[in-house]
């Protein structure tokens, strides 16, 4: 059967969605452009055509697959007729290491990986910025609806994605002993502390 033919777009899109694939089973130090060119059928150098080296084809598939677990965040929070109360913790509990988003492995590899690679630290960082501008977001919209309380919305969502990034540290890179409960709860208490948001304990089942 003869190969379908696909668009530049297309072709850059199923290169980046088996480049994560890749990752994700190799570590970055150890994926090549072979492995991915491998599980494509198709030649190193269609790959290199499209991005000319793995440093590039490596940050360009961490911003694909990020991309994703923003966009869903963004679906979380832009949700209509939604108290931020309740838009932030669903966001939380999504976002939390045993929760629905896919990209925590992927995430931490990347973090390793930008200490060496500028490109690669360039896509983390504008990532990472994006994260915390979007949580800020939420929690300003809270202080003028009066659900909050907080004088620095930034600030605060840094302390809380802070929280939550070493959570998936520990839970992804160690299997740590910490159970779902226990994780919700902490998070529980961060809000609280940083928003005085504590009478609705944040459980699995919460929405």
């Amino acid at each position: 059967m003869a190969r379908v033919r696909l668009s530049v777009e297309e072709r850059r899109a199923e290169i980046l969605r088996v480049a994560v694939e890749q990752i994700e089973a190799r570590g970055v130090s150890n994926v090549r452009i072979s492995d991915v060119s491998s599980a494509l059928g198709v030649s190193s150098s269609l790959v290199l055509y499209h991005f000319t080296t793995k440093e590039l084809l490596v940050a360009e598939a961490f911003a694909h697959a990020a991309e994703g677990d923003l966009a869903q965040l963004r679906a979380i929070l832009d949700r209509p007729r939604s108290s931020a109360t309740r838009r932030l913790r669903a966001a939380v509990r999504w976002y939390a290491p045993t929760g629905q988003a896919k990209g925590w492995r992927l995430w931490i590899e990347g973090w390793a990986a930008a200490l060496r690679e500028p490109a690669l630290r360039k896509v983390t960082h504008d990532l990472d910025r994006r994260w915390k501008a979007a949580i800020a977001e939420v929690v300003a919209q809270g202080v003028a609806a009066g659900e909050f309380v907080c004088d620095r919305p930034e600030d605060a969502a840094w302390r809380l994605t802070a929280l939550l990034d070493g959570l998936a540290v520990q839970t992804t890179s160690y299997g740590g002993p910490l159970d779902l409960p226990t994780m919700l709860e902490w998070v529980d208490a961060a809000l609280d502390r940083e928003l005085g948001i504590g009478s609705e304990p944040l459980t699995t089942g919460s929405h």
